[in-house]
């Protein structure tokens, strides 16, 4: 399975934030829980903060995007950044995605 836009903008920076975003705008969820993050993302583009795109990545997956959710979500981040073994694989867990 190809991985999703938002993780490779949060976990390598590529595609960009913008085009994760636009890639995001143009392939909508119909779940009700990611129309807000649609309409925010569609007023402020990329200023918007990389929290709430996590929170949108939990929504798609099909979690609810908690604050400790997120929080957890930045930190396994933080640690994929850091190149820590594993954790990747622990991120892809988490949001769904098939490994590469």
């Amino acid at each position: 399975m190809e991985m999703h836009p938002l993780d490779g903008y949060l976990l390598d920076g590529t595609p960009s934030k913008a085009e994760a975003i636009a890639a995001v705008l143009r392939v909508r969820s119909a779940d009700p829980r990611a129309q807000p993050f649609y309409r925010a993302l569609d007023r402020v583009g990329v200023r918007a903060a990389d929290d709430a795109l996590l929170a949108l990545r939990l929504v798609l997956a099909g979690k609810v995007p908690t604050d400790e959710a997120i929080v957890a979500m930045r930190a396994l981040r933080k640690r994929v950044h850091d190149g820590e073994p594993g954790a990747r694989e622990v991120y892809r867990s988490e949001v769904g995605a098939s490994p590469e």
